[in-house]
């Protein structure tokens, strides 16, 4: 087995002609099919409710049955794909969340919805932990905020596409059953395709040059597990976990709502809401690998890792905020369309900062680490759909919408004072100080 000597500076344009572009590229795929999973319900919910007659409580239930597996088990997910290796930790995952898919699309009530739904939750929770852990093994240092930015841009391209998907094939089917069945079937395939070509260890991967190794973590980092330091991992991921929080009960408010929000305020037809939600959501795109480079660029030319990350994260919360203020006032639909799309931005520069954080902070448990993160992620969708669902039943759309502002503005706060430190072990001692990453030449 090869073995690589510690990282070098990446030069260049760091993923082309390499395998972890490929790399790369598969999550890309596999990140845009989760979100098309537990979002095309979104745009199917006003179908599903008047299927079944449920008003805006009972959905935000069934949207939120989801996101209780999710949360709890996102710390447990990640070590759990520790353990056994980002490889089979996918496969298992994305099988399994076709499953459930499936299973959604052949409900015939609240409560086999809400089954089906808490599946995919349970097992989505471990996905992005091990996806984490595969680009820790994959992706150099200084490329962290570059890689979970594309990521999740193309998480964010599921969101923005999911809605038109869908909505095109209820119209072609008849039937909102459909756009369940179709996306349990990307699912199962993708998980077939990572087995056969992923490997957890780059020396492991076929034709790989010894010059991609090179580029790469320490092997000592990126192929042991030491024992989880729980106490000190806590101390520092928990501040993130509030942000991440605050990021989350709004970014689960346009996931959800966003549909429903155009059709009953501006009584736009399917087609009509979604694409506008298309356009809201396809600005998160945008914002994910914006983020994401922007944060890189700043550890370029300061090297100090916490800074950058916490600048961008100040930003992004705090724009979102102030372009989110027109829906609490009330406005057309081209305003609010526009503040959506701008809010729905600045809030997308947080993303990949939040995923990059425990890459940073903790590269040999990462996989735990963001789960630490995600878990406020979890939290928020529990809370935020069922909250914000009795509140629109009870007092209309601007008061939910001014809760998320005082989160966001909370987020902001704790985002710019946190300071969270590296943490590594190195014969059996574990190091604790500020993430930096080598200065390219």
């Amino acid at each position: 087995m090869t073995t690589a000597t510690p990282a070098a500076p990446t030069k260049g344009t760091p993923f082309r002609g390499r395998i972890r572009g490929r790399v790369l590229l598969l999550l890309c795929i596999m990140y845009a099919i989760s979100y098309v999973d537990r979002t095309n319900i979104s745009t199917a919910l006003p179908h599903i409710t008047e299927e079944f007659g449920f008003n805006e409580t009972t959905a935000g239930l069934i949207v939120s049955a989801f996101a209780l597996p999710y949360a709890l088990l996102q710390v447990f997910g990640g070590t759990i794909a520790e353990k056994f290796g980002p490889r089979r930790a996918l496969f298992v995952i994305t099988v399994l969340w076709g499953v459930a898919t499936l299973w959604t699309g052949l409900s015939v009530g609240f409560w086999t919805l809400a089954a089906a739904r808490f599946l995919l939750g349970l097992t989505e929770a471990a996905a992005f932990p091990a996806a984490t852990q595969a680009m820790s093994r994959w992706i150099p240092r200084d490329r962290n905020g570059f890689a979970q930015g594309v990521v999740h841009s193309a998480a964010r391209l599921g969101n923005a596409l999911a809605p038109l998907l869908v909505a095109w094939v209820i119209g072609a089917t008849g039937s909102w059953r459909w756009a369940f069945f179709a996306t349990a079937v990307l699912s199962i395939a993708w998980g077939i395709v990572w087995f056969v070509w992923f490997r957890d260890k780059p020396e492991d991967a076929a034709r790989i040059k010894r010059v991609e190794l090179d580029e790469l973590p320490p092997v000592e980092t990126r192929a042991t597990r030491p024992p989880v330091p729980w106490r000190t991992l806590a101390r520092q991921i928990l501040p993130v976990t509030f942000v991440d929080f605050g990021y989350g009960w709004t970014l689960w408010v346009f996931l959800t709502w966003i549909p429903t929000f155009l059709s009953d305020t501006y009584g736009l037809p399917i087609a009509a809401f979604a694409l506008f939600t298309t356009l809201v959501l396809l600005a998160g795109v945008v914002g994910d690998t914006v983020g994401g480079v922007l944060s890189d660029r700043l550890i370029h030319r300061g090297g100090n890792t916490r800074h950058a990350r916490r600048a961008i994260l100040v930003v992004g919360l705090g724009g979102s905020l102030v372009c989110l203020l027109p829906l609490v006032i009330g406005r057309g639909l081209v305003v609010a369309t526009v503040s959506l799309a701008l809010s729905f931005f600045f809030l997308e520069l947080c993303n990949a900062n939040l995923w990059a954080i425990p890459m940073d902070v903790a590269p040999q448990w990462s996989g735990t680490a963001s789960g630490f993160m995600n878990t406020g992620f979890g939290i928020a969708g529990v809370l935020s759909p069922i909250v914000f669902g009795v509140l629109v039943d009870t007092s209309g759309w601007q008061l939910p919408f001014g809760l998320s502002c005082v989160l966001l503005g909370a987020a902001a706060v704790v985002a710019w004072r946190m300071k969270p430190q590296r943490l590594t072990v190195t014969d059996g001692v574990l190091e604790i100080g500020t993430p930096k990453v080598e200065q390219p030449a």
